[in-house]
């Protein structure tokens, strides 16, 4: 999942404000991050290396790091206690660990293949990103849109009223992201605009996808509190 995970971290803020949203945005999305690094480091490479060229049905990579089972454990246990000491509370930290560990469960229905610890152990997730793209970005959309539709109706239920404006401006981001997906879903940019091929030198798809996931963060750290500035005012 791409949008459908930073929805998880807007439910965790408003459940337990107490946490900041940049943290919990970062836990919903900590096993993606892992993965940049560890492609970084090649130890998850990352293909087609040409982001034109690339689509979710033709991206490969062995996640064995950032998203198999056994190396969540420790995924967890980091989130928690960074949430533990950081925001010194328990409660900020289980939420987060929590986070993590829905991150790895919705991948197992929308996204690459998983495995238990490597390629050659127990594939446990549908990997629909490769076999039918089109119905996991259906899964992702449906479940995004039932924790937006629940997110928004507990927040009036809250009291909090924010402007079309800054509702418009959060939806939008989700909406995009899945847009985006469907662009990709089995066509490249390459395909899709005619792009011609040359040699840009370097692994374009993985910082594509850093800045990508980056300013999703920033975007919502900056427009999901942007409410609380306008009700001081």
């Amino acid at each position: 999942m791409l949008v459908g995970h930073y929805s998880t971290a807007l439910l965790a803020h408003q459940k337990f404000p107490k946490g900041t949203l940049l943290y919990f945005l970062i836990a919903s999305q900590l096993q993606d991050l892992l993965w940049f690094t560890f492609h970084l480091l090649d130890l998850e490479v990352t293909g087609p290396s040409d982001v034109f060229n690339t689509t979710l049905q033709s991206m490969s990579v062995d996640m064995l790091y950032s998203h198999d089972l056994l190396p969540q454990i420790i995924w967890v246990v980091i989130i928690f206690l960074m949430g533990k000491f950081l925001f010194k509370n328990t409660k900020v930290g289980l939420l987060g660990a929590g986070l993590v560990v829905g991150h790895f469960v919705l991948d197992l229905f929308s996204g690459h293949p998983h495995h238990v610890f490597g390629a050659e152990s127990q594939n446990i997730a549908l990997g629909l990103y490769a076999s039918n793209p089109f119905l996991a970005i259906g899964i992702e959309a449906i479940f995004t849109l039932g924790v937006l539709w629940y997110y928004f109706g507990q927040e009036t239920k809250n009291g909090i009223q924010r402007t079309s404006k800054n509702k418009a401006s959060i939806i939008g981001l989700f909406v995009f992201g899945i847009v985006f997906m469907l662009s990709i879903a089995t066509t490249s940019f390459r395909d899709l605009f005619g792009i011609p091929e040359f040699d840009l030198g370097f692994n374009s798809n993985i910082p594509t996808l850093i800045l990508t996931y980056i300013g999703m963060i920033l975007y919502l750290n900056y427009f999901v509190p942007k409410f609380e500035v306008e009700k001081q005012l």
